[in-house]
């Protein structure tokens, strides 16, 4: 039975590889692909397209239990994977209705696939074997973020325009892996339920409070941020020169390899207790905020809008902030993950659900205002938030750990 569970996550793992091939490697480019089309019919704004999607992805999260209760989270996921194709499609004839139609429905594909994706995990999952689970996971999960990214270091390294050709080959490229990823799906089997028990609900009920949503707030910024603003501000970094839309997928890359080494290390290495997850958090707010830094100093006020920084533009510094914006991602969501399957076991779907309406909601709130606010503004919003939302995971597991002190008593 152990080997089939560990069966099951790397299939889940695998299918979540290739799909989020295409939609990571999409959405890291897709601005960039809209300014580059001779298209004098298709109005589109990339920025806008992932904030409709984050959009409804936040308030589909509400219908997503009922429809993983009803259909299981296999086919949910195999149906969800087939809509985040489609999507994918719409960029090699691209036009303005079927690419804001398609957002919409990926939206919707998004909060079925995630929500059925935490149910799943923790059907496979018991209390020794969930944070190994979720590190596992997560690790492959981010794996997405290398392939797409390096074909788009090769082929368009040294571009300032991309072609209608260019453009066609990579999508068709980023479909059929999308496609593959979803078929994947259908290799899952299913298990009984785990005989150890998690923690029971009423211990965990202080993790869905408020002071706890404000640390997932953080984990939706960041991901608008390091998905779809801070490689198109590299992009349009004038003085990297020629060398500027090849370096989008490098970054991807990057942000990548810290995912996975914070996948790696803080979810199949460390153990799951409460000293090293506050200690892990702690890291990842540190680490964003080197990045936030640095980024302030090495990358133009003006380019997530158009394209005069304090230092001058260094691609070695941009790429060590991507991948301590890589690395402090994967501190919140491992230890995020982790705390959710293993206090809400018997509730897992309502939990992912509201932990990526939460999510989803803040990122497309943050896709919205980055074609508009000015980098420094957006880097200020996300260290507000990021050390609020620390400050508050921190009195949620004081509380917690003293709760569970005074059951040990009685």
């Amino acid at each position: 039975m152990a080997d089939l569970r560990i069966y099951n996550v790397v299939i889940l793992g695998l299918g979540f590889l290739f799909i989020f091939t295409a939609f990571t490697t999409c959405g890291n480019i897709e601005q960039t692909i809209v300014k580059s089309l001779d298209n004098d019919t298709f109005t589109g704004s990339g920025y806008h397209s992932l904030g409709i999607i984050y959009g409804i992805f936040s308030f589909s999260n509400l219908l997503a239990p009922t429809v993983v209760a009803i259909i299981g989270p296999q086919f949910t996921m195999f149906f969800s994977g087939i809509l985040y194709s489609g999507y994918v499609a719409v960029f090699i004839t691209p036009s303005t209705w079927s690419f804001y139609f398609t957002s919409v429905l990926i939206g919707i594909g998004a909060a079925m696939l995630w929500t059925a994706q935490g149910h799943f995990l923790v059907e496979n999952s018991d209390a020794s074997t969930i944070n190994r689970n979720t590190g596992m996971f997560w690790a492959l999960l981010q794996c997405s973020m290398l392939f797409g990214n390096l074909y788009i270091y090769f082929d368009w390294n040294g571009r300032r325009i991309i072609s209608d050709r260019s453009r066609k080959t990579i999508f068709i490229g980023l479909l059929v892996t999308s496609v593959l990823g979803t078929l994947s799906f259908l290799a899952l089997r299913k298990t009984l339920p785990p005989e150890e028990e998690m923690l029971n609900e009423e211990e965990g009920q202080p993790l869905l409070s408020s002071r706890m949503m404000l640390c997932v707030v953080i984990v939706g910024l960041e991901l608008s941020f390091y998905s779809g603003v801070y490689g198109t501000c590299i992009g349009a970094t004038t003085e990297f020169g020629a060398a500027a839309k090849g370096l989008i997928g490098i970054s991807g890359i990057v942000v990548g390899i810290g995912e996975i080494v914070g996948g790696g290390v803080f979810g199949l290495v460390c153990k799951n207790n409460r000293f090293r997850r506050t200690s892990v958090v702690f890291l990842g707010m540190v680490v964003h905020f080197v990045a936030f830094y640095l980024i302030y100093l090495n990358i133009p006020d003006d380019a997530p809008v158009l394209s005069v920084s304090y230092l001058f533009p260094s691609i070695s510094i941009a790429l060590l902030c991507s991948f301590l914006l890589g690395l402090g991602d994967s501190c919140f969501n491992t230890q995020l993950y982790s705390i959710l399957g293993r206090v809400y076991a018997e509730q897992s779907a309502p939990a992912f659900a509201i932990f990526k309406f939460i999510q989803s909601i803040f990122a497309a709130v943050a896709f919205f205002y980055s074609g508009y606010l000015l980098l420094t503004w957006q880097l200020l919003i996300m260290v507000i938030l990021g050390f609020t939302g620390t400050l508050c995971f921190f009195m949620v597991e004081r509380i917690q750990n003293f709760s569970v002190d005074l059951q040990q008593e009685y």
